[in-house]
């Protein structure tokens, strides 16, 4: 593997790769994705997080942005330790230049080799260190790896918990994960958290983020996959777990009214003038009604 030394000047564009240990089989892979800038002060969380996990087919694709502060030292170190780990896995990394967070999303899509892709930012971690591990045998259980992969479900979806700038627990998530899910479902909102929303790597490869979008394409993004799940006649399958610990002050929730402005149009898009309208009315006497 050609490693990338913190200490000594990076090129633009940098890929390296730490290759998961022989003899390691499974049905399903999981590509964790974590997109970084600068973020020293969140990310080792992160890493520590996948690092745990007791699933051992995960292919975890760092895209860095042309970090400047310690973020290529925690990752180095996250790389060096990953070889000694009870549970060792795939480890991927790419450093170059971006046009922005949904951008170097986008590459990241396109770069990533599991079945399922689940976006995993700095500040963000797993639930529990078996939170795949559960996932893969609630699957086994229901008989949804049993089938060819093109039949498998077109997303896994679960809760959401909360935490702080320092990963402690605040609360629960608010919007609560619908037994049965549909692309319908989320006039009501972002009912699923964009973290615990996890993607078959085939389908997310055709529809990327829409770059128009700046705050809330996480939100369009996820419609159009579920459109496409119907279109094909296949199940979102709800895992029942809390699947992530989400650090509450990412992009969107810094730039709240521009992404609730952009969120609007897109509901606008997907669901129509009317019922968009009629939806945040609803927002508005509930609001009221719970003071």
């Amino acid at each position: 593997m050609s490693e990338v030394d913190p200490a000594s000047p990076v090129p633009p564009s940098t890929q390296c790769q730490q290759a998961l240990p022989l003899g390691n089989s499974c049905k399903l892979k999981f590509t964790v994705i974590t997109v970084t800038y600068n973020a020293e002060h969140t990310l080792e969380r992160t890493l520590e997080s996948v690092a745990s996990q007791t699933y051992p087919c995960i292919e975890h694709l760092i895209v860095d942005g042309l970090s400047s502060d310690g973020t290529l030292s925690l990752i180095q170190e996250y790389v060096e330790d990953n070889s000694v780990n009870v549970h060792p896995h795939e480890i991927r990394f790419i450093r170059e230049p971006d046009r922005g967070l949904y951008d170097a999303m986008n590459k990241a899509i396109l770069e990533a080799q599991g079945d399922y892709l689940v976006f995993l930012n700095a500040g963000d971690k797993f639930h529990s260190s078996d939170t795949l591990q559960k996932m893969v045998e609630g699957l086994e259980k229901a008989g949804h790896l049993d089938v060819e992969y093109p039949m498998w479900p077109a997303v896994l979806y679960g809760e959401t918990d909360l935490v702080d700038d320092e990963g402690t627990f605040l609360r629960h998530r608010r919007l609560q994960a619908p037994e049965t899910l549909t692309w319908r479902s989320f006039l009501g909102g972002m009912l699923v958290c964009h973290q615990s929303f996890y993607v078959r790597v085939d389908i997310a490869r055709e529809y990327l983020y829409n770059m128009r979008y700046r705050f809330s394409a996480d939100f369009d993004w996820c419609i159009r996959i579920m459109q496409e799940a119907e279109a094909r006649s296949l199940p979102l399958y709800n895992t029942h777990l809390i699947l992530t610990d989400y650090l509450s002050e990412g992009m969107t929730t810094k730039n709240q009214r521009k992404s609730l402005f952009e969120r609007l149009r897109i509901m606008v898009h997907h669901y129509g003038f009317i019922p968009t309208v009629a939806q945040h009315l609803w927002f508005i006497v509930r609001h009221f009604s719970l003071k």
